[in-house]
Formats: C-alpha cells, sequence, structure tokens
C-alpha cells in the first residue's frame, strides 16, 4: 500500500511542488494540503495520513504549534518538518512537540523521498548539517550511559547516524544492504531502549563524552 502524506505549508509554489514529487513517486500518494496550521488541525484527525510534511513558519499558528496540537489527535502519524531555519532551538522545539524529522527546504528530492519511506519505517530523518548541530548541542549536555550490549557492526551502523547519515549512505559506506542496515537500527534501538534516531544518537554522546 502507499504511503499517504499530506502537506502543510503556506508557500504556494513549495506545496505545489512537493505535491507533484509525492504523486509522481511509487509507493506515495499526496492524501491532502494544507496552507495553515489551522486548518491542518481542522482537517488531519479526520485524514489521518501516515506522514506529514510541516513548514515551520505559517501563518497564524506555527508549524512548531501545530505538532504540538496535533500529535495527541494523530499519535500514529509521522511529521517531518521542512524549514529554511537551523536553529538548533527551533529543532529541539519542534521534536519535543512531536516532529520525527527535520530537513531543510533545499533537500535534494530523492533525499527527501527517501526521509518520507524512512520516518514511515520508524527512522528519524534529518538533513546532515542539522543532525551535525544536534549533535553538538547534545554533546554540550551528556551524561554518561552504557552501550556494551551493541555489537561492533551495530556500533559502526550508531556512528553513521550520529554523522547524520542516511540509511542507504550506512549501506553505501558498510558494503551491506538497506535492508541490513535497518535491521541492525531496530536492534540498536532494541538494546539501548530508545524510539527515534535523536534518541539513540543522544545515548551514544553520552557514552562517548568523557568524564
Amino acid at each position: 500500500m502507499s504511503i499517504r502524506v499530506s502537506v502543510v505549508e503556506d508557500n504556494a509554489r513549495v506545496r505545489t511542488g512537493l505535491v507533484s514529487l509525492i504523486e509522481l513517486s511509487p509507493g506515495l500518494t499526496c492524501l491532502s494540503q494544507h496552507r495553515t496550521g489551522e486548518a491542518a488541525l481542522a482537517e488531519l484527525p479526520r485524514i489521518r495520513p501516515d506522514v506529514v510534511l510541516m513548514d515551520v513558519k505559517l501563518p497564524g499558528i506555527n508549524g512548531v504549534e501545530c505538532v504540538r496540537q496535533l500529535k495527541p489527535l494523530v499519535p500514529q502519524t509521522q511529521i517531518v518538518m521542512l524549514t529554511v531555519f537551523e536553529d538548533t532551538e527551533l529543532i529541539f522545539q519542534a521534536l519535543r512537540a512531536g516532529a520525527t524529522g527535520y530537513l531543510l527546504k533545499q533537500t535534494p528530492p530523492a533525499e527527501l523521498l527517501e526521509a518520507i519511506h524512512s520516518v514511515h519505517r520508524g527512522g528519524s530523518p534529518m538533513t546532515g548539517h542539522i543532525a551535525r548541530k544536534v549533535v553538538a548541542s547534545l554533546q554540550q549536555t551528556a551524561a554518561p550511559t552504557g552501550e556494551e550490549n551493541l555489537t561492533p557492526r551495530e556500533r559502526e551502523v550508531l556512528d553513521y547516524l550520529t554523522k547524520g547519515f542516511l540509511y542507504k549512505e550506512i549501506a553505501d559506506n558498510m558494503g551491506i544492504t538497506f535492508e541490513t542496515v535497518h535491521a541492525h537500527i531496530r536492534k540498536i534501538y532494541e538494546k539501548l531502549q530508545v524510539r527515534s534516531r535523536t534518541e539513540a544518537v543522544t545515548k551514544h554522546l553520552q557514552q562517548a563524552r568523557p568524564s
């Protein structure tokens, strides 16, 4: 079955481009499009898409506040923020509000499509530059924890996740299949008792930080 995607974006040109990209991509269906956060809050709880692409800077209710109100109403829906902003605090606000991923609008189309599939599979996609900003911020606050249950291969995958690599990039660099990477990541989440890439990276950095 196709992954059902909704787009929340006030810029008509950007919104049209996203909708066209989704509709032309096998395995994806654009379920709806919304110009404001208010419209999204009114309609998405009924539509219940699998994935939402959410602009941060919306007229009226901004994207972060929209996510904060929307997520309890559609807990199974995965929300990826799309923005031109790289502000670390804004990133954390969105993730705390319930967003699962955070991408820059200039992300290449192929990476954006992969991010939709990734978040639907349980991943937490972030543009590499944003991932590095998150990592840098977490390094300042991390406290020691353990990773002794991870295998060497799982540690290698986690290192790539920390550096902001996409699943496909990890597979290419390690010479393994995409499915094997996904299996390793499931095991990493299970062993670290986390549910997202951000939480896994946090624990990894807590272990790596000097005491």
